[in-house]
């Protein structure tokens, strides 16, 4: 019998049959300011999945180990379930966001090489920068463990900055996150979206991301809904 597990920002996590195995809801829902901040989109649940399913699949066939099992529907899918370790792995190719805040910067600048933090993820405590001492010191991971998630967050970036350009967006910062499945393995979870992710126009620099929500700038969904033709587009080509 399915049993809601958690509720986050943007999905429900459900227990199915399998122990293995959980099924994901994403909601039409969107969050700013750690939560505080909420309204409902239409389709936006819909348009996050298709986006992350998509994403995930590409990375899967490039050999990215992932949660991902398959899409169940237009707002379901099917994961393997994992224990989440508490952390952001943020990459930041381009100045945006907190970062430029941050010191002083105007946003828009490409980095000379990618900026790579990492966040402890609690809404308690506003998700605060953690080091690597502190998350081995805390018991959170080990320095091997983390050099294994950081590597894979620059096969993700490789892989994935590309294939946004391809589909005239540049992939200025995004955020992954990481679980252990049952045997161990450390696999790539959560998922990809605009909603952990900025994603720019190549010509106009137009935002095609959450920050169209968080700035008020344009429409969620159809926003999001952009992202995923031109990303079909792309990956079609690529089959």
């Amino acid at each position: 019998m399915e049993k809601l597990l958690y509720t986050g920002k943007a999905k429900q996590m459900w227990q199915t049959d399998d122990p293995e195995v959980l099924r994901v809801v994403y909601m039409d829902q969107a969050t700013a300011l750690n939560g505080k901040k909420k309204e409902h989109f239409a389709g936006k649940g819909e348009a996050a999945n298709a986006i992350s399913s998509l994403v995930f699949q590409y990375l899967i066939k490039h050999g990215i180990e992932t949660h991902f099992i398959k899409k169940l529907s237009a707002n379901e899918d099917l994961v393997k379930k994992c224990t989440m370790f508490p952390l952001e792995f943020v990459t930041r190719n381009v100045v945006a966001g907190h970062f430029a805040s941050r010191y002083g910067l105007d946003e828009g600048k490409k980095l000379p090489e990618p900026v790579e933090e990492t966040f402890y993820k609690s809404d308690e405590l506003d998700d605060p920068f953690i080091n690597e001492s502190a998350t081995i010191a805390l018991g959170i991971a080990t320095h091997a463990e983390l050099e294994k998630m950081w590597g894979i967050c620059r096969e993700v970036n490789g892989l994935l900055t590309p294939l946004f350009e391809k589909a005239g967006m540049q992939l200025v910062d995004f955020k992954l996150e990481f679980g252990r499945l049952s045997n161990g393995e450390i696999i790539l979870a959560d998922e990809f979206s605009p909603d952990n992710c900025r994603l720019w126009d190549i010509k106009t620099d137009q935002h095609m991301d959450k920050d169209v929500y968080r700035r008020k700038l344009a429409d969620l969904t159809q926003t999001y809904d952009q992202v995923l033709a031109r990303l079909e587009d792309v990956i079609a080509e690529d089959k």
